[in-house]
């Protein structure tokens, strides 16, 4: 199957959580042997327009990002000469979605629309939004709450599918685990983090025995450490500031709880890679985030609405199973994700009556 994937800007120019998706999406058609061509922007710097890397085609409809009316106009066609058998379109900016859609009809093929989160939801007018989705001939989000947000803005619910984020189960098999704490949480430690409720919840335990590292960067973290030192928990929490992909697993591996406590997620995509490294799971329940869609019955799985909750629930996790895998996750396996994907284009192209 060619599969034309079309997105102003790329993981390789900005990354955001919508565009490593785009990039999984991307890869693992390409690892299956689908022929896959990138619609964007440059971002090489020779002067072809084109760019071979790996088993995916990069194709530079316009020099640069800025250029969005260029981009616009010249996708179509360029579109057509893929000659695609689907069309898989990013939704920022969600005016590049009409035009992916005529370059979709002129190859008599299906524009599916990757529509990640708020982010998509709020930019461009209310006009392009709606135009965006109603010339989708399906579209993909990655949650329940994501995709009621589509519908709000006028897609038919029929149209609309949940398709997570995916792990490599294979890759957590693979690390050993290391001891950094039996508590962790990991997100960019920003406005929306509400790291706070997870450790006011730790210190209603300070008389039992625990430790907690925090993973992730960003502008609250001073405040946060601060806040460690009020609560005189300092000596137990510990901030581990970024770490890359294999560090992390294997502090999940090494954990027994894992806990979710952000007021905005589209996708909860670091529970969902210490669910699968055997954490228990403790979400904080927000309405603008879907995290609580990952534990709903689940045995080793938690939601909770306040610190005190929070703090019993993490007591209560102590009387589960230790794990540093759990394979009932395997159905977020990046392979059986892309399965999900390949069986919504075949869908769709019932739909629009190629087969």
């Amino acid at each position: 199957m060619r599969v034309a994937v079309v997105s102003l800007e790329t993981w390789k120019q900005r990354d955001s959580d919508a565009l490593r998706r785009l990039r999984n999406v991307a890869n693992g058609l390409a690892d299956r042997g689908h022929d896959v061509h990138v619609l964007c922007s440059k971002w090489w710097e020779d002067s072809g327009d084109r760019r071979e890397e790996g088993d995916i085609t990069y194709h530079g409809v316009v020099v640069d990002p800025e250029a969005r009316r260029s981009f616009l106009l010249r996708l179509p066609f360029v579109v057509r000469i893929v000659n695609p058998d689907v069309v898989h379109a990013g939704a920022l900016p969600p005016s590049q979605v009409t035009p992916a859609s005529v370059g979709a009809t002129l190859s008599r093929c299906p524009l599916v629309t990757e529509w990640y989160g708020d982010d998509e939801s709020e930019a461009g007018s209310p006009r392009a939004r709606r135009w965006a989705v109603n010339r989708s001939d399906g579209i993909v989000t990655p949650s329940r709450l994501i995709k009621t947000q589509v519908r709000e803005i006028g897609a038919d619910e029929n149209d609309v599918r949940a398709i997570p984020d995916s792990i490599d189960i294979e890759r957590i098999r693979d690390i050993d685990p290391v001891e950094r704490g039996s508590i962790v949480y990991a997100r960019r430690l920003d406005e929306g983090a509400n790291l706070e409720s997870m450790l006011l919840g730790l210190a209603e335990l300070r008389d039992r025995d625990w430790s907690a590292t925090v993973i992730g960067d960003g502008p609250q973290r001073d405040a946060y450490e601060q806040q460690v030192r009020d609560l005189r928990i300092d000596d137990r929490v510990e901030f581990a500031g970024s770490c890359a992909r294999d560090e992390r697993i294997a502090i999940y591996r090494g954990a027994h709880v894992f806990v979710q406590t952000a007021v905005q997620c589209a996708f909860p995509t670091e529970l969902l890679w210490a669910l699968a490294s055997g954490c228990i799971g403790i979400v904080e329940y927000h309405a603008a985030s879907s995290a609580h869609e990952l534990v709903e019955n689940r045995t080793r799985g938690f939601r909770t609405t306040s610190e005190q909750e929070l703090a019993a629930a993490i007591a209560d996790a102590g009387d589960l199973e230790r794990l540093t895998v759990d394979e009932s996750l395997s159905s977020f396996d990046r392979g059986q994700v892309v399965e999900q994907y390949l069986d919504w284009y075949g869908n769709r192209q019932e739909r629009v009556g190629l087969f």
